[in-house]
């Protein structure tokens, strides 16, 4: 009894040694890309802000496409993508013209991703905005902006700004 009591504290505290050893070696791997990891470089954008001016409900949806450059020498990873209102989506579109989202709202459609942009690389972000998404009570100026969260650690988040007068 006495040795298989032993025995089993032996497995016990192997079995430990085993899982730290392995938690401790377990993201250092180079060769892996880790989107965890800060980058020292940032994402850049000529324009971050857009002015729809004046637009009706009735004329349905309008959508600009700001453009994002990483200018660095390691690759940034966008961690969220989300907007602040349920009347505007977004998507990204990277440099092979593969398009991610749409990303709304936090709390109404998922936020995360894990979309890299290579150094020198550009990629495009569209902004979808719906006037009338509010109602009749949704008239005049509204102003959104699309939040881009990134592994930066230079500049960890982009906003894009847009406003528009809507009109019925």
């Amino acid at each position: 009894m006495k040795n298989l009591k032993s025995i089993i504290i032996g497995v016990i505290l192997l079995s430990g040694v085993v899982l730290i050893v392995a938690s401790l070696s377990g993201g250092n791997n180079s060769d892996q890309k880790n989107p965890d990891r800060y980058s020292a470089s940032a994402l850049s954008a000529i324009e971050e802000t857009f002015d729809f001016n004046t637009i009706s409900m009735r004329d349905g949806n309008v959508s600009h496409k700001f453009e994002i450059k990483n200018d660095g020498t390691e690759p940034v990873v966008i961690n969220k993508v989300y907007t602040s209102c349920m009347c505007t989506v977004a998507y990204v579109i990277n440099g092979s013209d593969k398009k991610y989202g749409p990303f709304g709202m936090p709390g109404h459609t998922s936020a995360a991703t894990q979309i890299e942009v290579a150094n020198g690389e550009t990629a495009t972000v569209e902004i979808i905005f719906d006037p009338a998404a509010h109602g009749p009570s949704g008239v005049g100026l509204a102003q959104r902006s699309v939040y881009l969260e990134t592994n930066s650690s230079v500049s960890p988040t982009l906003e894009f700004f847009f406003q528009a007068m809507v009109t019925r």
